[in-house]
């Protein structure tokens, strides 16, 4: 009998298999750090059991935008215009708030021209996850510098970098980010188990990825590149997310073993402190590490924030969980007699 008769196909929970998770062929350049990023998408939902109907997929330009065709091809996804996709990801929320999000975005996406929207859908707390792949270049447009772009960077057909950097983490967390970390794209286990945590952490989850760009910023002593990540490289924990189903409480915990943060839901994530006494539900903390980090230059991966929060956009606005466009219109649109209330109201 043939083996590949025989062979058990991998389901998870819901009964999928890992080709459910898939996308269309990555067009990106071999070796590019955003083709792993997708891959670790895909294996993240899929250990999950997320159904892939349920999630909806936002970008705009660049070739990070172009990372969404890579994964999940069973769900909808919108590609935007640059620097948008905070919007679109904020309309489609309260059309179904029961709907999970992920946004996918670049440096240049980001940091340049999408700022003002990056801080406003961190501030609105939109429940999503917020992915940066963050290569510092503009690979789409032949490698110009970013607003990440190293200080003092020198490539062969832009000559050099006299601004400093924006760090994307630092500027989460000033705006109010419920859930920051950041990622090494050459790192698939640690960014793999962030990307889990941020799917099941009920607000704004923004991860930085930093995502070598192969072919435009190779530099071996640029930041986003696999080299320097490679020998630079200083995580902060060892992260294991541990599902609701298989939910485990630690009562008590030594100094410089392990602490467990809870997450809204209930699930948790497990982390093993190595060098620092570090606390990822101090604010203050957070911002002690990436400034130190940004300072001395060297790349801090791991869960650098988290907070429990009672409140997100749809308990502002009071939105019920019915999914606003399944509502008929008799339901939505307001009778001569409500209107009459309400105007009396603003009298």
């Amino acid at each position: 009998m043939d083996n590949t008769q025989t062979q058990k196909v991998e389901r998870n929970l819901i009964g999928l298999s890992p080709v459910d998770y898939k996308g269309k062929p990555s067009t990106l350049c071999p070796g590019c750090g955003h083709n792993t990023i997708a891959n670790q998408i895909q294996a993240a939902l899929f250990e999950l059991g997320v159904v892939p109907e349920m999630v909806a997929k936002f970008s705009g330009i660049g070739c990070s935008s172009k990372s969404p065709n890579y994964f999940l091809d069973r769900s909808f996804g919108f590609n935007g215009v640059h620097g948008r996709m905070p919007t679109l990801a904020t309309g489609a929320c309260f059309a179904d708030r029961r709907i999970k999000l992920i946004g996918i975005s670049g440096d240049g996406d980001s940091a340049s021209i999408g700022m003002g929207h990056f801080k406003h859908v961190i501030r609105r707390n939109i429940p999503m996850v917020y992915i940066i792949e963050n290569n510092g270049v503009y690979g789409l447009t032949k490698g110009q510098f970013s607003a990440t772009s190293d200080l003092g960077l020198e490539l062969r057909h832009q000559g050099k970098n006299y601004l400093p950097p924006l760090d994307l983490c630092l500027e989460a967390l000033i705006s109010g980010a419920k859930f920051v970390a950041r990622a090494f794209a050459g790192d698939v286990k640690q960014m793999r188990e962030l990307f889990k945590a941020a799917f099941v952490h009920d607000s704004i989850a923004v991860i930085d990825v930093i995502s070598p760009c192969v072919t435009f910023n190779n530099q071996d002593q640029a930041m986003q590149s696999y080299t320097w990540g490679r020998e630079h490289e200083s995580p902060i924990q060892d992260i294991t997310l541990i599902p609701k189903a298989q939910e485990i409480i630690v009562e008590d915990f030594q100094e410089g073993t392990y602490r467990e943060v809870k997450l809204h839901d209930g699930s948790s994530l497990l982390l093993k402190k190595i060098d620092r006494d570090y606390d990822p539900t101090s604010k203050t903390a957070a911002l002690d590490l990436l400034t130190e980090s940004y300072e001395k230059r060297y790349l801090t991966t791991g869960l650098f924030y988290i907070e429990k929060t009672e409140q997100s956009i749809f308990d502002i606005f009071d939105l019920g969980k019915e999914p606003l466009n399944r509502l008929p219109a008799e339901r939505i649109r307001p009778d001569l007699a409500a209107l009459e209330r309400i105007n009396a109201a603003l009298e």
